[in-house]
């Protein structure tokens, strides 16, 4: 659907709580449009952080009962997560308001500056966050729309996942789980990998395909990833391990907490740990490049990088434990989660809690080999049961069933129906320097319960 924003003044987002929707309708607000949402976690009596935070902004906030939508409204604006049985839904369609797809907003919304893409299976929301940063710190007010908080903006008492800035450049997290990747045509665009998520691979091909073909100027891709570097159209843009590329990582190191390593013969360091981390700032680094930043420029920029939220968030240290907060959700991201870790200590205790059953069922033999492979033999992963946000699916898989085939590789695995009993069952077992990893997502209780598991450390 083409959409031309300065037909409308009055947006009203369904779920405007979520990730990717409250980003953009800060992002609007921010450029003058009048913004009013509803979300099923709001109530009329207790307002939640996140309400909270939008009002701050300008957002009227209401419950997911209808009351906030009027024929005043000119344009409703939904995610993939809004079924057609949503009484709101409804009563747009009744009222005759225009009912639009987020990404065909953001869409339009990516047409008005010169933005940059960031595309991939795992990293897109901090190699996003890591772009901003860079631009920012070198005087460019890029304007950024993204899932994830920036913590430099959250210390502000921000979501910390907008900003409209008055700089020529946007940059965006591109999704490809709903296939609306393919919508975008930026002036740079970046495959950062490709990995089964969501999506057959066979799928995912064909998305990002179309994704690259559509980027205006500059595509950037990760040659260290076997699917994505098929996609390269210039190897002097690009970046991985080879000294062949535009953008080359080597000489990395983790000290705890800490990691260095080289592009192109310049030294970094960052508090971000992983080797994955030297893959995102190496996409990072190259993107800067495209708009004429230095490479030693980049490299000043990434010191001050604090990171995103709930991305390895470190919650605290308690007793010589150590307790992370992750979002890794997906059998990559929790495989480079877990090895993240690995270097900060000799023993590792796991918390994830899938998200969706469909996912769960669909991606079931690679979390069993990522985790498997991924687990040293000292360490321990617990799955509570599977966080359910509603709508329709079928539940007929548990994390019981993940955690029986991860066993029988050999590797320490236990299924806790409740959460809740976590605590409990690893605190006689917790010694000095011992970490503990809280990893899942869409589940916004996640954050706090990981502070919970900290207060009892």
């Amino acid at each position: 659907m083409q959409i031309n924003l300065q037909n409308f003044q009055n947006f009203f987002f369904i779920g405007i709580a979520g990730d990717g929707v409250s980003a953009i309708a800060q992002y609007l607000k921010g450029n003058g449009k009048n913004i009013s949402g509803s979300d099923r976690q709001f109530s009329g009596y207790k307002k939640i952080k996140i309400q909270k935070q939008l009002e701050a902004e300008g957002i009227k906030c209401f419950p997911q009962d209808t009351s906030g939508l009027n024929k005043n409204i000119d344009i409703v604006v939904i995610s993939t997560a809004i079924e057609p049985s949503v009484p709101e839904y409804k009563k747009a369609i009744e009222l005759g308001v225009p009912v639009i797809m987020r990404s065909d907003l953001l869409t339009a919304i990516s047409q008005t500056k010169k933005t940059i893409a960031i595309s991939g299976t795992s990293g897109k929301s901090t190699v996003t966050a890591l772009i901003y940063h860079i631009l920012e710190k070198n005087g460019m007010k890029p304007s950024i729309i993204t899932g994830a908080g920036l913590i430099a903006l959250r210390e502000k008492g921000k979501i910390g996942n907008a900003v409209a800035n008055s700089g020529e450049y946007l940059i965006i997290e591109a999704d490809e789980s709903d296939g609306s990747l393919v919508k975008y045509k930026p002036e740079i665009g970046l495959i950062l990998n490709i990995e089964k998520d969501h999506k057959e691979l066979s799928e995912l091909d064909k998305i990002f395909a179309k994704f690259a073909s559509n980027v205006k100027n500059t595509l950037i891709v990760n040659h260290s990833n076997i699917r994505s570097k098929k996609f390269y159209k210039n190897k002097k843009n690009d970046f991985g391990s080879s000294k062949q590329l535009g953008f080359y990582g080597h000489d990395f190191s983790q000290n705890n907490f800490k990691i260095t390593f080289k592009i192109n013969n310049i030294q970094f360091e960052s508090q971000q740990i992983g080797q994955h981390n030297m893959e995102n700032i190496l996409a990072a680094t190259a993107t800067a490049a495209a708009i004429g930043i230095s490479i030693e420029k980049t490299a000043e920029a990434v010191k001050t990088y604090k990171g995103i939220y709930r991305r390895h968030q470190i919650v605290g240290r308690k007793n010589d434990i150590i307790l992370i907060d992750d979002y890794a959700h997906n059998p990559a991201k929790l495989s480079a989660s877990i090895k993240s870790c690995q270097p900060c200590s000799e023993k590792l205790y796991v918390l994830f809690q899938p998200h969706g059953f469909a996912p769960l069922r669909f991606l079931r033999n690679e979390f069993v080999k990522e985790i498997s492979v991924a687990m040293r033999e000292n360490d321990e992963i617990y799955m509570s049961d599977v966080y359910y946000a509603g709508g329709t699916t079928t539940k007929n898989i548990s994390s019981s069933d993940l955690i029986n085939d991860i066993k029988k590789t050999g590797k320490k695995a236990f299924y806790i129906k409740d959460r809740n009993d976590f605590p409990t069952k690893i605190k006689s077992k917790l010694k000095k320097g011992d970490i503990v990893l809280i990893t899942g997502a869409r589940d916004i209780s996640l954050s706090s319960f990981a502070k919970k598991v900290f207060e009892n450390l």
